[in-house]
């Protein structure tokens, strides 16, 4: 168990007089905390809607009517269903059952398939989702969407990045990268 976990505030959508939007496209290095925030963020929504305790300093959210989810790379090889396959069925589903109340995890959609393929995949995916006015993180190593959806107006563009802190309870001259997530707001 860590000690010391790292702060996040993570808005996603809100009511109209907020001007926040839906959709948080979110880029960053491998293991520098993308899926995680997501996880987090779902789990923190799941156990405020059941009335419980949540991590977290605050929590203000609308309840959300479901929680889709696409996450993860794998297979059904005995089903004869490759990874890219499942990608899309998972992501089908998605765009079918979700509605604008929907709170929204997609995690390197396009990954099962060529760069230049799942790129328009997910920029096709992030668009409709924008569109809807789904509450959606939307993880992704795809440069081209943040250039491509920078001035939507219903897409903030967040980056994971490592900050250099100080920790004051360890060995002065040790250095902690947390991660956090910037350019969201």
């Amino acid at each position: 168990m860590a000690d010391k976990f790292i702060p996040n505030d993570v808005v996603v959508g809100g009511p109209a007089e907020d001007a926040h939007r839906p959709l948080v496209l979110i880029t960053g290095p491998n293991m520098g905390g993308k899926s995680t925030l997501m996880r987090q963020t779902a789990l923190i929504c799941l156990l405020a809607q059941l009335g419980s305790y949540v991590p977290a300093e605050a929590c203000r959210l609308t309840p959300v009517d479901r929680v889709f989810t696409r996450v993860g790379a794998s297979d059904r090889i005995m089903a004869g269903e490759s990874t890219f396959f499942v990608e899309l069925a998972e992501t089908s589903s998605i765009l079918q059952h979700a509605t604008h109340h929907s709170l929204v995890l997609v995690d390197e959609l396009g990954r099962g398939t060529a760069t230049y393929d799942g790129t328009a995949i997910a920029s096709g995916v992030v668009d409709a989702l924008a569109i809807r006015g789904c509450r959606t993180l939307f993880s992704t190593h795809y440069h081209a969407l943040v250039d491509h959806f920078t001035d939507n107006h219903n897409v903030s563009c967040g980056h994971m990045v490592r900050q250099k802190l100080e920790d004051r309870h360890c060995d002065p001259n040790t250095i902690h990268t947390p991660i956090r997530l910037l350019g969201v707001g």
